[in-house]
């Protein structure tokens, strides 16, 4: 008995160490007040990846001079079944492999690594000579299927879309949840895709405010995050699962002693 208590005493005070060794860890940045973020000047824009959806529209003061670069969906059907135009709901650009999209009146135009200010400027300048000296043109491009992906050890993984084409590190993990007391700051995996569909993978260290220096810090389309659980998470996983075994079998082994004592006794 007494052997069992000390064991006993031994674990608890193991997993209690352990937690304590961890809980040095979990705060963000803990060294931000001792570095220097110069190198972290300057605004985020995303550049176009392949496979990007692009919605793009075009104004003039003539709308008929602007409707045929503005492709509506054919979603309606009229009376004698023909399909009718919705010029509120306009289609999609899918950016091909090579980095094109298929422009109506001017053909195919490579947007791939453009922000969306510059792929703006190009259509811009591509729709100019078909319009009358005096339109003045408005372009307006967006990425309407950038999403990014949080996994491990957050409190709501999933996919998580990107509705300003701009994110960072720390709003993808609060967008997810925030981490769990359970996963480690100072090893986030990235995976990033990049033009040619080469897959990088970067581990990042939350702990470390650098990070915001990093070309790291703000997420691009198709990025995948995953935090892995700390060593505490991982003991006590298989902890709980030999426990709940042999509760199971010390379970099993008493309702079979218990049914061999009845037909013994009868």
């Amino acid at each position: 008995m007494k052997k069992l208590l000390f064991s006993l005493l031994v674990i608890a005070f193991t997993v209690v160490l352990g937690g304590c060794q961890s809980s040095k860890q979990i705060p963000y940045f803990t060294n931000i007040d001792s570095i220097s973020l110069e190198a972290s000047r300057g605004l985020f824009d995303a550049k176009i990846m392949p496979k990007d959806m692009l919605t793009i529209t075009v104004h003039t003061t003539d709308p008929a001079a602007s409707a045929p670069f503005n492709l509506a969906v054919q979603s309606s059907v009229g009376s004698g079944g023909s399909l009718s135009s919705n010029t509120g709901n306009l289609q999609g650009y899918l950016v091909d492999n090579d980095g094109f999209i298929n422009f109506p009146i001017i053909g195919k135009i490579h947007v791939v690594g453009l922000t969306k200010t510059e792929c703006e400027d190009l259509i811009k300048s591509k729709i100019q000579p078909y319009l009358a000296r005096t339109e003045n043109p408005i372009v307006t491009v967006q990425m309407s299927s950038y999403r990014i992906t949080v996994l491990g050890e957050v409190k709501s993984p999933g996919v998580i879309p990107v509705s300003q084409e701009k994110m960072s590190i720390l709003e993808a993990i609060a967008s997810a949840g925030d981490l769990s007391l359970y996963g480690r700051r100072d090893n986030v995996l990235l995976i990033r895709e990049d033009q040619s569909g080469e897959k990088h993978k970067v581990r990042l260290n939350l702990n470390d405010a650098n990070l915001i220096n990093s070309p790291y810090y703000y997420m691009q389309q198709n990025d995948v995050l995953y935090v892995q659980p700390n060593n505490v998470q991982a003991k006590n996983s298989a902890f709980g699962q030999s426990t709940s075994l042999w509760f199971s079998l010390v379970g099993i082994v008493t309702s079979v002693a218990s049914l061999l004592v009845n037909i013994l006794r009868n």
